[in-house]
């Protein structure tokens, strides 16, 4: 209960005594010790700012892990990691020291309720049992690679096109949503890979932009770009430059915030500021993408890589955060995360996507309805500019405002999206505008008679599907047409 001011009272009360739902403070960022790791006993600081360290210390396997861990995780953790790896998993192990460093090692509870391990080392027992994957989750859930101009290069924006230049990260997460792609094939998952060599591929994406004078914003990304050798990197940005209707840059990297001792690399720095001179020259606008889904996960030495970024002349260093359950499915955890970004790193909080509708990532993904209560939630205490969007990247539409369906059924969780612009594969299709595109909420957030009628729905599914294999046909249908 709030208590009232006394009349001589100077002032209102501290946020924390006057009833607000969340109290802001000043966090100021720790670099957690890493030599309290029993594999990293030894490592200097030195060592620990070198991004070649890091990268050969890399942790890819359980084997690698536990030489990390010691004796700090019980047996039946490791238990668990194999199993997912062996049957769920959807990508790789791949996690930077940086990031380890960052998650809860007091005891093997807490490192089972981390949110950075919940999303970068995944184990059977977070997966779900009834329904681990939708009925309706795809590998390429965005449709991405239907819409290559060019190997690589989606063309799904009227004026924005998406250049994957490489399939590699110096990380790998859990729910990627380019898992059919990026990183190395699993038990569960064998990954499609480019055809074309990388020199071939980036020729043939810019000759794409030089001819497509409508496109003049470009997403550099992958997997990740920090995994590119500087030189072919700049030298792509460099010949983007040249192109005169490019007007906006973004590299994508989250590698920031899991390797930021690559961004603090003097050739990387060095180069950053030729590419940002070079911009500024032309008006054209180079911008740093990151993806940091936990407040823990911003360090000093992130904040100082983002600052170093910033110094070199770029426009804005950013976040597009991933809504995941269990990570930052709270107004608590999201405004810690923007807060932290915004105040101690100087990243600016920008989106928070909602986890795409790929296999195996039912336990991640929330509902719209669960999104929209976030997005109220954490309105009103950051700076407008500064409060980051939830969206959902609805398949064949692309990114939308959580309150921008146009129809919701709450009972069989499926949302209902219109959109203003044809994609890259619509131009000649008359509908594209009228039609309305469905996204799906995890079945184990509706009421029991909505999960029933998915039961049945794949049940149906199962048997249509049998049929279909009998006589070649791999048609299928939607839920709208089950309906």
């Amino acid at each position: 209960m709030t208590t009232a001011l006394r009349p001589d009272t100077a002032g209102p009360a501290p946020a924390e005594h006057a009833g607000q739902p969340y109290a802001y403070r000043r966090r100021p960022l720790t670099e957690p010790d890493w030599r309290r790791l029993p594999g990293w006993r030894d490592v200097t600081t030195a060592e620990w700012e070198s991004a070649q360290w890091q990268r050969a210390h890399c942790v890819k396997n359980i084997r690698q892990l536990r030489a990390v861990m010691g004796d700090l995780l019980d047996e039946a953790f490791y238990a668990d990691l194999e199993r997912d790896q062996r049957e769920r998993a959807t990508m790789s192990m791949l996690v930077p020291p940086q990031m380890i460093n960052t998650m809860d090692t007091s005891s093997t509870e807490a490192f089972y309720a981390d949110p950075v391990r919940r999303y970068m080392i995944p184990v059977h027992s977070d997966r779900r049992t009834d329904w681990p994957s939708h009925p309706y989750a795809t590998r390429d859930s965005l449709h991405e690679a239907e819409m290559w101009a060019v190997e690589g290069l989606t063309h799904r924006y009227p004026t924005k096109v998406l250049a994957e230049l490489l399939s590699t990260c110096p990380q790998y997460c859990g729910h990627c949503t380019r898992m059919d792609l990026v990183g190395n094939s699993t038990p569960a998952v064998d990954k499609h890979r480019f055809t074309i060599k990388p020199p071939d591929r980036h020729a043939a994406m810019l000759d794409y932009l030089r001819r497509t004078p409508g496109v003049r914003d470009v997403v550099v990304s992958g997997g990740d770009v920090a995994n590119l050798p500087w030189p072919r990197l700049e030298s792509f940005v460099d010949a983007l430059l040249d192109i005169d209707n490019i007007r906006d840059i973004r590299l994508a990297t989250k590698a920031l915030m899991g390797l930021p001792q690559h961004w603090l690399q003097d050739e990387v720095r060095a180069g950053m500021e030729r590419l940002a001179a070079k911009a500024n020259e032309r008006g054209v606008q180079i911008a740093l993408h990151t993806h940091v889904n936990a407040a823990s996960s911003v360090t000093p030495l992130v904040a100082r890589a983002a600052r170093a970024m910033l110094d070199t002349g770029i426009r804005d260093v950013r976040n597009q955060g991933v809504l995941l359950r269990g990570v930052n499915d709270s107004p608590e955890a999201l405004l810690d995360l923007s807060f932290a970004l915004l105040d101690e790193a100087g990243i600016m909080p920008y989106y928070l996507y909602m986890c795409d509708m790929i296999p195996g990532s039912e336990h991640w993904r929330l509902a719209v309805w669960e999104a929209q209560r976030l997005q109220h939630a954490i309105m009103g205490y950051l700076p407008g500019f500064a409060t980051p969007r939830i969206v959902c990247d609805v398949p064949y539409v692309g990114k939308r405002w959580v309150h921008q369906l146009a129809e919701y059924d709450r009972d069989r969780g499926i949302s209902y999206w219109t959109k203003n612009y044809r994609t890259g594969i619509e131009l000649a299709d008359p509908e594209a505008l009228n039609r309305r595109y469905e996204y799906y909420d995890p079945i184990h957030t509706l009421p029991e008679s909505g999960q029933a009628w998915w039961r049945d729905i794949a049940a149906k599914e199962a048997k249509d599907m049998e049929a279909a294999h009998v006589a070649g046909d791999t048609t299928g249908g939607t839920a709208a047409e089950h309906a």
